[in-house]
């Protein structure tokens, strides 16, 4: 992974905001909008309202967040002000709650390929605390844009709390401090279920990595090598 390659070609700074745009409309695509209900003794239409719907290896710390539409089990970051880790992925700009991750772990080492796995899922890492599942995260947050040399320029693999998976990233910027106001919260569950909004003032997408760290299980499992079996 020596090979230097400019990410930022692939996501113009011009493009990003129609980008993270675009991927809010595409994650509330799949449902369509509720028909309006007629209640026939009354002759009265009624509309049911949506859903609200750099050291080597580094330890995170963590602090709570902000409030979305109310969901059921909703994690904790969405209820509150919450700091998060800021990196980038060709050229995108990502944010996850500092208390849904690890470790940054900085990539001095090979990633250890795995036989018959999806194609997102580029092998193992190993680190003083075990065995990591590295995510290529840049096939899962924009395929479309996908190019196969992004891979030489990964940096930094960050572990997800509580699960063996760890996203690749090409930089780590720097932790902010988030409210629910800065937040564009995606409104309906469909498409990119891992992705929880967008942050208009940095931006960039924020991450779900609960969400997505099931999407994950369930493809390792199922063996679907394409990304959009993680939808």
């Amino acid at each position: 992974m020596s090979k230097l390659t400019k990410v930022e070609q692939y996501v113009p700074e011009q493009a990003l905001q129609s980008y993270l745009d675009s991927m809010l409309q595409e994650a509330a695509a799949s449902l369509a909008e509720p028909e309006p209900v007629v209640v026939a003794t009354a002759e009265l239409a009624v509309e049911t309202p949506p859903v609200a719907a750099l050291p080597r290896h580094m330890p995170l710390a963590s602090q709570p967040p902000a409030v979305p539409p109310a969901v059921s089990d909703a994690p904790v970051w969405r209820e509150q002000p919450f700091e998060a880790l800021l990196f980038d992925v060709a050229g995108l700009s990502l944010a996850v709650p500092l208390l849904e991750l690890g470790s940054i772990h900085t990539l001095d080492s090979e990633i250890t390929p795995l036989f018959g796995q999806p194609g997102w899922f580029l092998g193992l890492l190993s680190t003083p605390a075990g065995n990591l599942k590295v995510v290529d995260t840049a096939r899962l947050v924009m395929p479309e844009r996908y190019r196969p040399e992004l891979r030489d320029n990964i940096r930094y693999v960050i572990s997800i709390q509580g699960c063996d998976w760890a996203l690749a990233v090409h930089a780590v910027r720097e932790s902010i401090h988030l409210t629910q106001g800065q937040i564009k919260w995606r409104s309906q569950q469909g498409k990119r279920a891992w992705l929880a909004g967008t942050v208009i003032e940095h931006m960039c997408a924020l991450l779900d990595v609960s969400q997505l760290s099931v999407l994950l299980d369930s493809g390792s499992r199922t063996g679907k090598g394409g990304t959009s079996a993680l939808g």
